[in-house]
């Protein structure tokens, strides 16, 4: 595979707070097990890295224990850290998840007022992707919950795509962040700009309802996207581009952790298909590697590298 161009991302960083116990929906006092590195453009940019990419981060956290937590995991995987603001005075962003026993899962976030939100921006963060060589820059719509954040992330990925970068879009869409309606007014315009559209299943029925893959698909391609992807959570996974349409069946894991599998979804394709692989290829591999994210505690604990994903590939055979 050739060498992969520069990956970037952008958003919020968080450490999150798993309750240990079930249906609790943060409402009770109840051990929660943290901190663990989180935020759904972290993971992504995390995974990118550990698949082989060469990735870019621009974000923000504060000058304290949680801020380090996340810096360190980030350059570990060997994210470049240029772009990650060290903020003083103010709390890094924090997640508290509940589970339930039908699946479902409560968050109560604190972004807008943390660190999180204070990422670079403007003209400024545009030439600092641009002299760091990003040609794929990744958007998760879990970024867009708050309207100053989705304006200044809006207005850099169009100075980025004016300038030859493309777009990547996790619509990602989180009803805790729907606090107006620019929150999916601003999602529809990622989408409109995107070369990469990667929704979920839940995504979708919102943002297409009532249609099928091939047909929304078809018409995210001709206004100009090169892939779109749908991912199906333990039915795999679905996606099309000039070539035509690929599908690949989920697998059967041990679902310890949901949360990430998404991103690492996105980490694994978007890195691959940017560096030349085929879609069936890259899809096979990011439907592997959003299984194994659920198989550990922990939103970014079950990222995985490439020789990772490959050997889980080899046992399913």
């Amino acid at each position: 595979m050739p060498q992969a161009p520069v990956i970037g991302s952008l958003g919020e960083l968080l450490v999150e707070f798993i309750c240990t116990e079930t249906d609790g929906r943060n409402l009770r006092a109840a051990p929660y097990v943290g901190p663990f590195p989180s935020g759904a453009p972290g993971i992504f940019i995390d995974q990118a890295a550990r698949v082989g990419g060469r990735a870019v981060f621009a974000g923000a956290v504060g000058d304290d224990a949680f801020g380090q937590v996340l810096r360190d995991r980030l350059a570990q995987a060997g994210v470049a850290d240029g772009l990650i603001r060290v903020v003083p005075g103010v709390p890094t962003g924090t997640a508290h998840v509940s589970y339930n026993s039908d699946g479902s899962r409560d968050f109560v976030f604190n972004i807008a007022a943390s660190a999180a939100g204070r990422f670079p921006d403007g003209d400024a963060a545009v030439d600092a992707f641009l002299a760091a060589g990003v040609r794929v820059l990744h958007i998760s719509g879990s970024t867009l919950g708050d309207p100053d954040m989705r304006g200044r992330a809006l207005a850099i990925c169009r100075g980025l795509r004016a300038r030859g970068v493309a777009i990547s879009v996790d619509p990602n869409i989180r009803t805790e962040l729907m606090t107006d309606a620019g929150y999916l007014e601003t999602v529809r315009a990622f989408l409109g700009m995107a070369a990469y559209v990667l929704p979920s299943d839940a995504d979708a029925a919102l943002l297409f309802p009532g249609r099928a893959f091939g047909d929304w698909s078809a018409e995210v391609l001709s206004q100009g996207a090169q892939v779109a992807a749908l991912k199906r959570g333990a039915a795999g996974a679905i996606a099309r581009d000039a070539a035509g349409i690929s599908d690949v069946a989920g697998h059967a894991v041990a679902v310890v952790d949901p949360t990430g599998a998404g991103d690492c979804f996105c980490g694994t394709l978007v890195p691959l298909l940017a560096a030349g692989a085929t879609l069936p290829e890259a899809l096979k591999r990011a439907n592997a590697a959003g299984a194994l994210a659920v198989t550990r505690l922990g939103p970014m604990e079950g990222n995985s590298t490439l020789a990772q994903i490959d050997a889980f590939l080899a046992g399913r055979q």
